[in-house]
């Protein structure tokens, strides 16, 4: 099978764990706050373990690799790492969106309705996490693996934060949860462009890897965290982070 569709096949079983997370809303009770940021905790914590051993590790192997030991693959890798940030940090400056900490942002803002303000955040904090999964399925199965398994675990915790979310500003359950789903087709266009690019050419593996790590651990910083600390459950949350940071570790070294 090749790269490409491994890169968009695991993006979109990584991107339907969304929907799974979700469905508690149709059914039962919504989760404790405190539970969602410890939820939301777990999340984070896969993503920065993904950033670090799934993706930086192997762009500073596959640049020394290629350019040998020394400042080049490190230069490297700290450049595409800045520019992935950055990609995400004009996203959230480009496009109208919602935070779920500091409000709506960016042009028009205001004159679209609230669901869609909710819909274009997910999708910039998606679109990364695909990308991942898809560069990694590039670099081979042995990366791509873990990296989809731990991004499809942090995705089911996130979906029903969205959900719950939706539920909270007096949107139906089946709407919440359709939603939520739908928030996470788009990692399957993300793996699709991340697999890609690199299958086109072996030069910008090192490139696709840390730019895709920048890009979540501008998501992480920016968004997640914060979210997690605002209303004083940073132990639950810092537990968490702790738990998903030591699963995806996990799964990295037995899965990869």
């Amino acid at each position: 099978m090749s790269p490409v569709l491994l890169g968009f096949l695991g993006s979109l079983a990584a991107g339907a764990m969304t929907a799974v997370g979700a469905v508690p809303v149709l059914f039962g009770r919504a989760p404790s706050r405190g539970t969602r940021d410890m939820m939301l905790g777990f999340a984070a914590g896969v993503m920065l373990a993904a950033s670090f051993f799934s993706l930086i590790l192997p762009a500073l192997e596959a640049a020394a690799a290629r350019h040998g030991e020394g400042a080049v693959p490190a230069a490297i890798v700290v450049a595409a790492l800045l520019v992935g940030m950055g990609a995400v940090a004009a996203l959230n400056e480009l496009l109208p969106h919602e935070h779920f900490r500091t409000g709506r942002e960016g042009p028009a803002a205001a004159e679209l309705r609230r669901i869609w303000l909710f819909v274009f955040a997910i999708t910039i904090h998606n679109v990364p996490e695909g990308l991942a999964v898809g560069v990694g399925f590039a670099e081979g199965h042995d990366n791509g693996l873990p990296l989809a398994v731990g991004i499809g675990l942090q995705n089911a915790p996130e979906g029903l934060a969205v959900a719950v979310a939706l539920l909270g500003e007096g949107y139906g359950r089946v709407r919440a949860f359709a939603v939520a789903g739908a928030t996470g087709l788009v990692e399957p266009l993300g793996g699709l462009v991340g697999a890609g690019a690199v299958s086109l050419s072996e030069a910008l593996l090192p490139w696709g890897l840390a730019f895709a790590a920048g890009a979540m651990l501008y998501v992480i910083s920016h968004e997640i965290i914060p979210e997690t600390h605002r209303r004083g459950h940073q132990r639950r949350a810092t537990a968490g982070l702790a738990a998903g940071l030591a699963i995806m570790l996990f799964l990295d070294v037995t899965l990869g």
